[in-house]
């Protein structure tokens, strides 16, 4: 059985185990207030990572372990993008949410966009958090190449968390990188019609400034981006209240 990772002790959080289409995701879900926030991890990643974002976001909170990553089982196909928006657009359904702020990290960025702009009446916001993969490095060595350089100055929280997880993330890991990078997400931001907040790290060579402009001239309607100083790729998963900080402004703002 899943297991609650993230709620607070004394808050009431409920773990679910969701399955759709074949594939199965885990949600932990707690907290009160207007428009939850869905949180959407990156590849390699998980809900448990984000501990220390959590702490500093107010309200409700439903977090995701996608399929194949953290407590999530192995699909029997890897996802792509769409297919994952797909999954997550129905469990929503099945717990009546239909104002969600949507947080996309890394890879969930990608999904995030496919979300709203698939399923634009679930979707009240959409945050992209170091948003990939760049139109002009969309190749698996590239992306490793810099992720391997975010990492040389990332802290050791986040190397710690990364490497659990990045193993758990099992023997179809490069398949599920294959699926990030092979997505076209600037499709998908011209149909967005919610606003978006795109968050970069100052030192995230994953989501170069010039990319992120991009996203934000790419999107019809309102879109804007804040950039963290002194904070690389991983700037959800340590030392994170700026990031949240932003993301709760923007969510009041809606």
């Amino acid at each position: 059985m899943p297991s609650r990772l993230l709620a607070p002790e004394g808050v009431p959080a409920s773990v679910i185990e969701f399955e759709h289409g074949g594939a199965t995701l885990i949600a932990e879900d707690f907290g009160t207030g207007a428009r939850p926030y869905v949180l959407v991890h990156g590849i390699g990643m998980g809900r448990s990572v984000y501990l220390d974002f959590i702490e500093r976001l107010p309200g409700r909170i439903i977090a995701l372990d996608l399929p194949g990553f953290g407590e999530a089982p192995e699909p029997e196909r890897t996802l792509t993008m769409a297919r994952h928006a797909d999954l997550i657009a129905a469990f929503l359904r099945s717990i009546g949410v239909t104002d969600a702020v949507i947080i996309g990290h890394s890879m969930g960025s990608q999904i995030g966009a496919e979300l709203a702009a698939r399923h634009p009446k679930l979707v009240d916001g959409l945050v992209l958090a170091g948003p990939t993969v760049n139109s002009a490095t969309r190749s698996i060595r590239e992306q490793a190449t810099y992720l391997l350089r975010d990492l040389i100055g990332e802290r050791p929280i986040v190397l710690l968390r990364g490497a659990r997880e990045y193993l758990r993330g099992g023997p179809h890991l490069i398949r599920k990188i294959r699926a990030t990078v092979v997505h076209e997400p600037e499709k998908a931001y011209a149909r967005v019609k919610c606003p978006v907040l795109v968050v970069r790290g100052e030192r995230d060579p994953l989501a170069p400034a010039v990319w992120c402009r991009e996203i934000v001239s790419l999107v019809p309607g309102r879109a804007e981006m804040k950039e963290i100083p002194d904070h690389g790729h991983g700037t959800l998963i340590s030392d994170a209240a700026l990031a949240a900080d932003l993301i709760s402004e923007f969510a009041r703002s809606l």
